[in-house]
C-alpha cells in the first residue's frame, strides 16, 4: 500500500473539534471506570467510552494517523495488561486469604490495614483492568473491521 491509498480528506472544523473533544471523552471514561464500584457505570461502560475516543481519532484524522498514534503492538499490550491486572487482584486474594479460597475477595488484599478499603482499593483495580481489557478489544474490532473493509475496497479497485 502507498501512501496515497491511505490518503484520508482532511476537515479542519472535524480535526479541531476532535482534538478538543478526545481529551473530555477520555477523562470522562477514567471518572465512570473509577466510580463504576459505588455508582452506575464501570470497568466495561469506561472501556467502550475510551473505545469510542479511539474511533472518534480514526474518523477524524484517517486509518494512517490513527494507526500511527495507536498502534496495535500497544493495542495488544494493553489487552494483556487489563487482563493480568484483573487475574493479579484475584490471585493476590487467593494468596493473601491463606487457603481460605477467596478469590477476588477484596477485603483480603493486603494493601492497608482496613478490611473495608482493601475492598475499595481491589474493587477499583478490577474496573481498571477491565476498562482497560474491554477498551482495546473494542478498539482492536473497530480497526479491523476498517481494515478489512479498506483492504477489500482496495482489491475491488485492483480488479476493475
Amino acid at each position: 500500500m502507498t501512501e496515497k491509498d491511505w490518503a484520508h480528506e482532511r476537515d479542519v472544523i472535524v480535526e479541531t473539534i476532535s482534538r478538543l473533544m478526545i481529551p473530555f471523552i477520555q477523562l470522562f471514561a477514567l471518572y465512570v471506570i473509577i466510580h463504576g464500584a459505588g455508582g452506575p457505570g464501570g470497568g466495561f461502560q469506561g472501556g467502550v467510552i475510551i473505545a469510542s475516543s479511539f474511533v472518534l481519532y480514526l474518523v477524524a484524522f484517517g486509518l494512517a494517523a490513527a494507526g500511527k498514534r495507536f498502534p496495535e503492538r500497544a493495542n495488544n499490550y494493553l489487552m494483556s495488561t487489563g487482563v493480568y491486572i484483573y487475574a493479579g487482584v484475584g490471585l493476590l486474594c487467593l494468596i493473601a486469604s491463606l487457603g481460605a479460597a477467596q478469590y477476588l475477595n477484596y477485603g483480603f488484599i493486603p494493601l492497608t490495614h482496613m478490611f473495608e478499603e482493601n475492598r475499595a482499593l481491589g474493587m477499583d483495580l478490577v474496573e481498571i483492568g477491565i476498562g482497560i481489557t474491554v477498551g482495546a478489544v473494542i478498539t482492536e474490532i473497530f480497526f479491523n473491521l476498517v481494515w478489512k473493509q479498506d483492504m477489500d475496497e482496495t482489491e475491488k479497485e485492483g480488479q476493475e
